[in-house]
């Protein structure tokens, strides 16, 4: 049988119009943040299969009941998978339904978790393993001895504050040791090596906190697809129990984590209802959460988004108060390759 192929980065028009319906007479939705799909059609431009990938997921993947059993699917994974290959991402992820297990180790994934909603799938064989063996590299052998207290804080430092390093303090004043991974979604303001950067050197007087890149396997609200969940509800709860679960079953048990740090969430609904959960959930696996006051200034608890939206606005002198002065540095650096005016920025104050 022959199929044309049809390629968007991403679709428009007409075409998108067709991609979403097909999409939607198979129980999905379009997600938004796709950055490329393609489709195979039947001789009268009728879509029989198709699938899309942003960043390095793998998502919408759907094939016309009446053309099952044909290796859709599979042509539809070898394009997908070309495509991020030529686009320089040789690790593969997808989040589909569990039912969906069976086809997807078919085509060469493997099972990173599964929830009762969500399947999480890799293209390595051992990919969370390799994770898992750099997070242990990473930290100093007396991190890893039985009987030594150790913490852990998950945060995006987008980009790093006052209040991150309070975080830290905070959690060292409980734990002998305290892993802090940095989200490595790339869709943040600040890129995921930049935030990385930045949270080296702002902590790097610390030396009981240990700075890791979290990789893929440390999921955030903005990288977790939701096209396959229609209640918002569900959706909500499928990313952060996945995230949880993974955390409190594969990554803290090989560092010995027995403590995760929190800030109090007074504004952002979504990461109030995140903690609730948090709390529900990593006890089962002999986590405890510890929830800390955010740190304020000028009454107010500091927030990276305000130190983005005063960045944005070239208020430099504005930020002083909110960020270490290895962040101002770095902010400073930046906004000035950018050729942009900013407004001078007096000598910034330890506190």
């Amino acid at each position: 049988m022959e199929f044309v192929k049809l390629e968007g980065r991403p679709f428009k028009g007409k075409e998108l119009e067709l991609l979403k319906d097909f999409l939607k007479r198979n129980d999905l939705d379009y997600d938004q943040g796709i950055e490329y799909s393609v489709c195979l059609l039947d001789e009268n431009y009728r879509i029989l299969a198709t699938g899309s990938a942003e960043q390095n997921v793998l998502k919408c993947i759907a094939v016309d009941k009446n053309a099952r059993g044909l290796g859709l699917s599979g042509s539809v994974i070898s394009c997908l998978t070309q495509y991020e290959f030529e686009n320089g991402r040789s690790h593969i992820l997808m989040y589909t339904k569990p039912e969906n297990r069976e086809m997807f180790e078919d085509l060469g994934f493997y099972t990173v978790l599964m929830t009762d909603d969500v399947l999480f799938m890799e293209n390595r064989k051992k990919g969370f393993e390799e994770f898992v063996d750099r997070l242990i590299s990473e930290s100093p052998a007396e991190a890893l001895k039985p009987g030594v207290a150790v913490g852990s804080i998950v945060a995006n430092c987008n980009p790093f504050t006052y209040g991150h390093r309070y975080l830290v303090e905070q959690a060292l004043n409980c734990c002998d040791y305290v892993h802090v991974l940095v989200l490595a979604d790339n869709r943040s303001s600040f890129g995921a090596d930049e935030r990385f950067f930045m949270v080296q050197e702002g902590i790097k007087d610390l030396p009981r906190a240990i700075v890791h890149q979290a990789a893929d396997f440390v999921i955030s609200a903005a990288t977790f697809p939701t096209y396959f969940m229609k209640e918002k509800v569900r959706r909500e709860r499928a990313c952060c129990h996945l995230d949880l679960e993974l955390f409190g079953r594969r990554i803290a048990p090989v560092l010995g984590i027995t403590k995760r740090f929190v800030g109090t969430e007074p504004v952002c609904a979504v990461t109030g209802h995140y903690n609730e959960e948090m709390k529900k959930i990593l006890p089962r696996y002999g986590i405890s959460v510890m929830e800390i006051e955010r740190k304020g200034f000028e009454g107010e608890a500091i927030s990276a988004s305000e130190v983005r939206k005063r960045y944005e606005n070239g208020d430099l002198e504005g930020i002083k108060g909110l960020v270490p002065e290895t962040t101002l540095q770095y902010l400073e650096k930046k906004k000035e390759a950018e050729g942009l005016r900013v407004k001078p920025v007096s000598k910034a104050s330890d506190c």
